[in-house]
């Protein structure tokens, strides 16, 4: 039961952020491009960093919370078990998606005025 319960959280979360990182990749690129001044290259290297840091935080998270709490013996308990833990792993995600949509809108918007003062500079010249 309890190796059962340890493989189902591990695929459970592990296909969740493999979901949620390429739904986030694939539509979140329009959105970098905008906050970067229509820079594609700019915007899809900032992506696929995001994305990068984003597998890293979240296996990370998912593998260290693996020792965490009582191990399951009965039914009852695998499904708490996983409940709480993908719970938690859900939780986190989402916490990430919009610490980092904040701050992509903030450093987005700085350069953003970086490539303007850039492109002023460049026509004065």
């Amino acid at each position: 039961m309890v190796e059962t319960a340890y493989a189902l959280y591990l695929a459970i979360t592990l296909a969740i952020t493999i979901w949620v990182a390429r739904t986030l990749s694939k539509n979140g690129e329009v959105f970098l491009i905008e906050c970067f001044g229509h820079d594609d290259r700019l915007a899809k290297s900032t992506n696929h960093l995001l994305v990068v840091g984003f597998y890293l935080v979240n296996i990370g998270f998912i593998t260290l919370t693996l020792s965490l709490g009582a191990e399951p013996h009965t039914i009852p308990d695998a499904i708490r078990f996983l409940s709480g833990k993908v719970g938690l792993a859900v939780v986190v995600l989402g916490c990430m998606h919009f610490f980092n949509m904040g701050a992509i809108a903030h450093f987005g918007r700085k350069v953003n005025g970086w490539l303007g003062d850039q492109q002023e500079r460049m026509v004065r010249a």
